[in-house]
């Protein structure tokens, strides 16, 4: 089992260092969407948004001090989910629906985040002890 959870802590470390990469390769792209959506700052929300998937990135794949990785990816979902992904103020029926279809992937991911809370530490293989 712990090299099952290896493998999955490797994937889902790779998710959030792609969704990160892309915060970051993609900035002017996701910082206008940001601003459609009445985001202040919208370069610096995403930025930040950016380092909080980072974070979580590097502490899922090392297993280092993952209750900061949780931390991090609470901060961001609840942040993105309530601000970007708002389905309920949208008119476009179909827009309505792709912004559902973010809201719920994104509560499923949180819930997931919350889960590895119940892991005890230290995480097996994990780098730092």
């Amino acid at each position: 089992m712990d090299i099952a959870f290896l493998i999955g802590r490797i994937l889902v470390g790779l998710f959030y260092l792609m969704m990160a990469a892309n915060h970051f390769m993609q900035l002017e792209m996701l910082s206008g969407y940001a601003a459609s959506k009445g985001v202040p700052a919208p370069k610096l929300a995403t930025l930040g948004t950016g380092v909080l998937l980072l974070i979580a990135a590097l502490t899922i794949l090392t297993g280092f001090q993952p209750v900061i990785g949780v931390a991090a990816l609470v901060i961001f979902y609840l942040g993105v989910n309530f601000k970007m992904h708002n389905f309920w103020a949208v008119e476009d029926q179909q827009a309505k629906m792709m912004e559902m279809t973010q809201f719920m992937k994104n509560t499923a991911l949180l819930g997931s985040a919350l889960m590895y809370l119940a892991i005890s530490t230290p995480w097996p293989f994990a780098l730092g002890g």
